[in-house]
């Protein structure tokens, strides 16, 4: 009875409450390309890129996001909206491609589809009700996860912080685990 409950739980959470799950299934699937992937050492180098791509995105953006406090229109944020969602899809690509499994590629593609469009639904509805005009002008200026070429004709914000990078979301320590998972993938090159 306890497992049913427990699966019905879960059901329930992944169609109402993704949000709990999406950093969870994220770290899972790194780790699971990781231990079993069979890398081949051009698609490991170039799946390498674009984690390094990733992680380089992921932390130019938590050390400008003020969550919360202020509308981040600055660094990446004025080139798109979700840049550390665009960092998650890069380095989950970079190490689908490093893994050299084929079956990555669509297990990837349907956790994105399953997380991702109710993530930034939800973070743009929030976003939207606190900082109300100026959200909207950013929006029609700035795309959710196709970087703008030119960067937003408002961009306003401070510098990058490290500090800021790693108490906001402990970035740094995220990126060296993806790089703990990356050269331990490596280890099996052919």
């Amino acid at each position: 009875m306890a497992i049913a409950f427990g699966v019905q739980r879960f059901l329930h959470d992944i169609r109402y409450h993704r949000e709990r799950y999406r950093q969870f299934i994220g770290i899972s699937f790194v780790i699971l390309v990781s231990v079993v992937g069979e890398p081949k050492q051009l698609l490991f180098y170039a799946g390498g890129v674009l984690v390094f791509l990733g992680i380089a995105a992921r932390l130019w953006a938590s050390g400008r996001i003020k969550k919360n406090k202020a509308l981040a229109t600055d660094g990446p944020y004025a080139y798109v909206r979700h840049p550390l969602y665009v960092g998650n899809i890069t380095l989950g690509f970079g190490f689908a491609l490093a893994s050299g499994l084929w079956w990555s590629f669509p297990l990837l593609i349907l956790i994105l589809l399953i997380f991702y469009p109710q993530a930034i639904h939800q973070e743009d509805e929030n976003l939207h009700s606190m900082f109300k005009k100026d959200w909207e002008q950013w929006r029609k200026e700035t795309r959710a996860l196709i970087p703008r070429i030119s960067h937003y004709r408002t961009a306003r914000g401070g510098r990058w912080s490290f500090m800021q990078s790693l108490r906001q979301n402990g970035e740094p320590i995220i990126a060296l685990f993806l790089l703990f998972w990356l050269f331990f993938l490596s280890l099996g090159l052919h």
